[in-house]
C-alpha cells in the first residue's frame, strides 16, 4: 500500500527555508512554499549589486523551478491555527485571504531591520536586505551625482548630496562601504571627476569596533584600510533621530547627508511577534536541537527568526543554511522511521570584502588578510552559489566590470 504522503508547508524563501526545500526528499512530502518573495537571494553578495559590481539577476534563483513537484503561493501568512493545522495566508499583491491545511509547518521567515525606534529611519533611511533595496540604492548614488552636478549649486548642498553615511559596522555596512568606494575611484571618477574632491563616505558605529564578530587584529585591519581609502568611520556614535537632509547624534552633532544605508541589526518581523508560542527576550521563537517550537509537536521554525534553546548562534546565512539543510534530512529521515541527531553547528569561519581588492578571512584554522584573501574571498562565495547559472553569470559580472567598468547609467 502506497504510503500518503504527508504536507509541509515552509514559510520563507531564505537560507533556511531554501536549504530545507533543496534537501527534502518530495517523494515522502508535499511541500508546499508560502513567501511574499518568489525566488532565494543569496545575501552575501548584496552589497556588490548596490554599484553594479554584480549585476541584480545573477544572485537569485526562481522558487518555482528550484525543485521539482513544490507548490509555491505569493503570499504571507498571517494567522496560525494549530489546532485545525490550518494556516490564513494574504495574496502579496492584491491582499486576498486563503487558508491551508498542513501535517508540519516550518517557520523560517527571517528578520527584519531593526530601527530601534528611531524617528526617521523607516521614512529616510533605505536598508539593505533585498533586492530592491540594493536597487534604490544604486538609483540614489546616481541621482546624487547629477543633481550635485547642476549649475550653480550652493557647496554646502553639493557637499550634503555628495555625503554618503552607513549606519552600522557590521559585514554588511563594512562591505557596501568597500563598494562604494571602489566604485568612486574605479568608475565614478571618470563620469564626474569635478564631483569627486567633495565626495565623502562616513561610516557610523554605536559601539567600540567595527565588524566585531571577527578577530580584533582584523578589524584594526580595516580600520586602517579605510583610513587609507578616506572612508570615515565613527565609533561611539549613536544616532537619536533622522530628518530628510541630515541626521542627529546622542553628542548633539549634525551630521548632513545626501544618502543614508541602515544596517544595523535585526528585530522580528510582526508575524512572529504576534504568534503565542515562548520567545526569547529578542522575540525570537524558542526551540529544541531538532527546531521544535517549545511545546508543539507539527511546528518547526529556524533560521533568524528562531533560537535554540540555551544555545547562542549567530544570525547569520552559514547558521541558517545549515539549519535547513540539517531540518531537510532530518524529516527525510523521520519518514523513514529512522532515528535522528539533534542539530550540532560547525562554524566555517567568516568573510568580509574591505575595498580595493582586499578582503578578511576569519577562519578557525587561519586568519587571513590582503589581496591573496580577496582571492579566495570570491573563490568561496563562486563555490557557494546555488546553482551553475548563477555561478557563470556571476564570473561574467566579475569580468565585464573588469574589462568595461561598472554601468554609471540612470534607468
Amino acid at each position: 500500500m502506497k504510503r500518503q504522503k504527508q504536507k509541509l508547508i515552509i514559510l520563507g524563501t531564505g537560507f533556511a527555508a531554501f536549504s530545507l526545500l533543496k534537501s527534502i526528499n518530495t517523494h515522502f512530502y508535499e511541500v508546499i512554499i508560502v513567501s511574499p518573495r518568489n525566488h532565494f537571494l543569496f545575501t552575501p553578495l548584496l552589497p556588490s549589486t548596490t554599484v553594479g559590481t554584480i549585476e541584480f539577476r545573477s544572485i537569485i534563483e526562481p522558487i518555482r523551478t528550484a525543485k521539482e513537484k513544490i507548490t509555491y503561493h505569493y503570499a504571507y501568512c498571517t494567522q496560525i491555527n494549530d489546532e485545525a493545522k490550518i494556516i490564513i495566508c494574504k495574496n502579496a499583491l492584491d491582499g486576498n485571504t486563503f487558508s491551508l491545511a498542513y501535517d508540519l509547518l516550518v517557520i523560517a521567515v527571517g528578520a527584519m531591520n531593526n530601527t530601534y525606534g528611531i524617528p526617521g529611519v523607516e521614512q529616510f533611511a533605505l536598508p539593505l536586505k533585498e533586492l530592491a533595496d540594493a536597487r534604490a540604492i544604486r538609483q540614489r548614488i546616481i541621482e546624487n551625482f547629477e543633481r550635485a552636478s547642476t549649475p550653480g549649486l550652493q557647496f554646502e548642498e553639493r557637499k550634503r548630496l555628495l555625503h554618503f553615511v552607513i549606519v552600522g559596522g557590521g559585514p554588511t555596512g563594512v562591505e557596501f562601504a568597500a563598494e562604494l568606494h571602489d566604485f568612486l575611484t574605479e568608475d565614478l571618477v571618470d563620469s564626474y571627476p569635478a564631483m569627486i574632491p567633495d565626495v565623502d563616505i562616513t561610516l557610523l558605529e554605536a559601539g567600540t569596533s567595527i565588524l566585531n564578530t571577527f578577530d580584533a587584529a582584523l578589524s584594526d585591519y580595516t580600520l586602517r584600510n579605510f583610513q587609507r581609502q578616506r572612508i570615515s568611520v565613527r565609533l561611539h556614535s549613536q544616532v537619536t533621530s533622522i530628518d530628510e537632509k541630515e541626521l542627529l547624534l546622542s553628542d548633539g552633532s549634525h551630521v548632513p547627508y545626501g544618502l543614508l544605508v541602515w544596517s544595523t541589526g535585526n528585530t522580528q518581523t510582526d508575524f512572529v511577534k504576534s504568534l503565542s508560542v515562548e520567545k526569547d527576550k529578542a522575540k525570537r521563537i524558542i526551540t529544541d536541537e531538532y527546531f521544535h517550537v517549545k511545546g508543539f509537536t507539527h511546528l518547526f521554525a529556524l533560521g533568524d527568526c528562531a533560537v535554540i534553546e540555551h544555545q547562542l548562534l549567530p544570525a547569520t546565512s552559514q547558521v541558517a543554511q545549515q539549519e535547513g539543510y540539517y531540518l531537510g534530512k532530518a524529516l527525510n529521515a523521520l519518514a523513514k522511521e529512522k532515528p535522528i541527531k539533534p542539530f550540532i553547528y560547525h562554524h566555517h569561519g567568516m568573510l568580509a570584502y574591505i575595498g580595493s581588492n582586499r578582503a578578511l578571512a576569519d577562519l578557525p584554522q587561519m586568519k587571513g588578510k590582503g589581496f591573496s584573501t580577496w582571492i579566495f574571498w570570491r573563490s568561496a562565495y563562486l563555490t557557494k552559489l546555488i546553482s551553475w547559472k548563477n555561478k557563470i553569470l556571476v564570473v561574467f559580472d566579475w569580468m565585464k566590470a573588469f574589462i568595461f567598468g561598472r554601468d554609471t547609467s540612470r534607468f
